[in-house]
This record gives structure tokens, sequence and C-alpha cells, in this order.
């Protein structure tokens, strides 16, 4: 990697003064240098952009939100870049609410809804334009376009993204004139927040998050059509990573983790969330992220991923597959659990239906194989379940919706998520488990070590549900013919 080290030091300031520098760049340079690097430069302004495929759509969402908080000043930042180490940052990755509402993806940017005096709201995306080559930012700024590339300027972005695009480094001077109240989406610019810091209370920030989460409960026909495009890419991914295991010779979990991600970056932006790649005994920790083990023949492979699309939806899918391609006995007969409690849980996604009830229609049935298993001692079905017994193999709730975040709309009310009813649009995941720890004496040696989990992404429809990921086999069969086929 190239150090940024540029003459001029001067240019080490952090994100926040970047924002707010507007001259005085050329210092320490000498003129005759900068002369040589303000000429012959073309004209690159790209002109006839049409808009990218959800600006009718965000600006749908905008006019929800404009509707929700009449006569208020509404300021959604996209963040700032986090330092990894030293002088190199994370990957990028804007607030999933700035992207919902815009479509773009830049860094250190914001939308504002500005309220108008008639009623409504007149939204502005307040972005960096291009580099300016007139005072040297282009080539001395160390996050100037000779550095980390051309940028769309401000008139392109307002063809792209459908709306107003003013200069992000006049965003604070903008914010220190508001008068009235003000909403802000908290934890992701710090500069903006403290600009803001005189005119926001924390318990309407609270409502705000509320209302920007809910609002992304239910897809629309743009959003459904990336997630099903993801859950493509995915089964592609997972197709992958058969290939690459070895039917008689052990295959490390990084290899496994580093072959879906080839997949993920080819066909999308990125990997939605870090991949679990669990083999043999990990598969029994449900986030197992380390990657450092081997998938070795006999055992299973639990791979728990999903593939970030370019517009940054995501998909949540696990199979757990035998490494070598057929099942045990020991090991069909979790997986069969598992497939039977996971099937009850899609039946129960429909519209109208509680948001709990594929979760406890799965779990009852890990609860009666458990018992039948003879695992809980003499106790019915009806008291493990209700004293939640069964808990101690299934660990984990069954799902959650997915979206822009692959635990979509956290931030949303109970009575309004959690503790509510299923509607048409929704995306959520049916993931029931089965996970015996390796040092867990209460159960038969034979069980112990094997960890399964089935994970689908379904959609609800009108009259009932769709699995968006039904491109990659569940039932036991049908996954050892799939990897037969898969390996040739």
């Amino acid at each position: 990697m190239t150090e940024r080290t540029p003459d001029n030091q001067e240019f080490e300031a952090p994100v926040s003064e970047r924002k707010k520098r507007k001259n005085g760049l050329l210092q320490g340079v000498s003129e005759e240098l900068a002369a040589h690097m303000r000429q012959g430069w073309g004209d690159t302004e790209l002109r006839g952009l049409e808009p990218i495929p959800q600006a009718t759509h965000t600006a749908r969402r905008r006019a929800v939100l404009s509707a929700r908080f009449p006569g208020e000043l509404l300021v959604i930042p996209s963040g700032n870049p986090k330092v990894r180490s030293n002088d190199t940052d994370y990957p990028f990755r804007p607030s999933s609410d700035y992207v919902y509402l815009t479509g773009d993806q830049s860094e250190d940017a914001a939308l504002v809804l500005e309220p108008l005096a008639d009623g409504g709201h007149r939204a502005v995306a307040y972005l960096l334009p291009r580099s300016d080559r007139e005072n040297g930012e282009f080539w001395l700024d160390l996050h100037g376009e000779l550095w980390d590339g051309r940028r769309p300027s401000l008139t392109e972005n307002e063809r792209l993204l459908g709306l107003p695009c003013r200069d992000v480094r006049t965003l604070l001077e903008r914010l220190g004139d508001a008068t009235g109240p003000v909403r802000l989406l908290r934890g992701y610019d710090t500069d903006v927040e403290a600009a803001l810091s005189d005119a926001v209370s924390l318990r309407e920030d609270e409502q705000f998050r509320e209302f920007l989460s809910e609002m992304r409960l239910v897809k629309d026909e743009f959003e459904i059509a990336d997630l099903r495009f993801a859950c493509e890419a995915t089964a592609r991914g997972f197709e992958d990573v058969v290939r690459a295991l070895g039917a008689d010779t052990p295959t490390a979990e990084r290899v496994i983790e580093g072959t879906f991600f080839l997949r993920a970056r080819t066909e999308g932006n990125d990997i939605g969330y870090k991949s679990v790649c669990a083999a043999g005994e990990h598969a029994t920790t449900l986030h197992w992220v380390r990657n450092n083990g081997q998938a070795r023949p006999g055992e299973l492979l639990l791979l728990d991923a999903g593939v970030e699309t370019d517009n940054l939806y995501t998909s949540d899918v696990t199979r757990t597959v035998p490494v070598n391609g057929r099942f045990s006995p020991i090991q069909r007969k979790v997986y069969d659990a598992v497939y039977a409690a996971q099937e009850a849980g899609i039946a129960a996604v429909k519209p109208g239906a509680g948001f709990r009830d594929f979760h406890v229609a799965a779990q009852r049935v890990l609860a009666e194989h458990l018992v039948a298993w003879g695992l809980l001692g003499e106790r019915s079905v009806d008291e493990v379940f209700e004293l939640g017994l069964h808990r101690r193999w299934t660990l984990a709730g069954t799902g959650h919706m997915i979206g822009l975040d692959v635990h979509d709309c956290a931030v949303a009310r109970r009575e309004a998520y959690v503790d509510g009813a299923l509607e048409p649009g929704m995306v959520l995941t049916v993931e029931p488990g089965m996970y015996f720890q390796a040092d867990d004496l209460s159960v038969p040696e034979e069980y112990r070590g094997i960890g399964v989990r089935i994970e689908d992404d379904i959609l609800v429809t009108a009259d009932g549900n769709e699995n968006l990921s039904a491109g990659l086999p569940r039932q036991a069969d049908e996954v050892e013919a799939w990897m037969a086929r898969v390996r040739g």
C-alpha cells in the first residue's frame, strides 16, 4: 500500500478538519509545481446521467418521513470512516438509514430535510464535490481524488440521486443557524452532533431512530429484488465452497471463508456480515467467526454467510453439510430434527401471524425431538417447553428481519416488530438449530460436538410466504445429491 505522505504535512488533518477546509492547501509547495499541477486536465464531467434505479423509491420514503415530522429539521448523516490501525481505515459502510433515504454511499455526507413554510420538506444531500484543482486539493489532500479516486460532482449527484446536492463543507454552518425543532440520527458524525448539541433532545432522537427503523420493516419491490439477487449470489457462493471442500483431506476454515468472500466481491459489494465457517465442534458455537480450524472428512460444516449487494442489501443463509458428502446416522438424526423444525417455522410465516409464531412453532418441534430422544428425562413436551429446558441445546431465537442490515430494523419498537404481526413485504430469516457442546456430559457421547443450523430468507407474501433462498437444498437426501452433483 502506498504510504500517504504528501510534501505538505498540513494535510494529515482528521476528517472533521477536512470538511471545513477551503483554502491554504498550497502552503509549502513551490509556485512552479502548483502551476504545473493546475494545467492540462480534461473536462470529465459526465452528462446525460440517468437517476439510480431506487431514486423513485427513495423519494417516496423521504415523503413518508417528512409527513411524520412536519415543521422539523431532520438530519441523517452517512457517517465517518473509522480507523482500523494508525493511518489505515476500515472499509467505509454508510449508515443504513442514509442509504435507505438517498441510495448514496458517500462518506462524510448527510441528508437534510429542511421544513418549508407552507408544509413539507425540501430534501438536500450534503456531499463532497469534485476535488478542486485550483487550490491543489485533488493531489495534496490525503483524500483528494489522486489518492482515493474520482467522485461524482454535485451536478452529477443531483442527476443520479434526484435531489439537490450541496457542498458538505457548508453543512456545519447551516446547522449552526438552525432554529426550531431538530431531529438527528446520532452515532454517525461527531461534528454534526456537536453542531446540534444545543438543539436536540435524546428522547426525540430515540423516537426518530425508531421511526426510521420501522420504515424499513416492509420492503418495496426494489428491495425485494435486491434481496432475491443476494440470495441467488449466496447460493452460488455455497456451491463454490462445496467444490473447495476436500472429500478425503481437511480443508481450512479460512479457505472456506476466502472462497465465499471471492463470490461476494465478484457479484456484490462485500459479505453482509462476518462469515461463520464452523467445522466439527466449532459448529456448536453460534457465532464462530475465528475460522481458524479445519473441516475434516466425517465432520459437519456449518456455513452461515451472505452476499451484500452493490446496493448494500444482504442475504443471511446457513447450511450444514457433511464435509465428505454423506451424513452419518447420528448427524442425519440431528439434521432431520432441525429440518422438521424449520419446516414448521416456515409454515407459520404468513400475513397476520405474530412475529413470534414461527419461533414458537420451530422451537416446539425441537423440544419434541429432544424429549423423544430421552435427553430430558420423563418430562412432557409441554413441561419442557414451558420451562425452556430445550434451550440448553437450541440457545438462540429462530429468526430476525433482514435488509440493509443483517439484523434489520433493530431499533423498531417491540410492538411494531417482535410483538407485532407479519405483513406482506416483510423479509425474515427462519433459522432453528441444535448445538451439542463437546463437553456436554448430559447427553450421550455420540451427540457431543454436533452443531446443526438451517437458515433461509423468507418473504411474507399476500397469501403465505416465499423462500428467497430456495435455490439451496435443505432436506438431507437433497443436500447429499446436491453436493455430489456440484463436485462432479
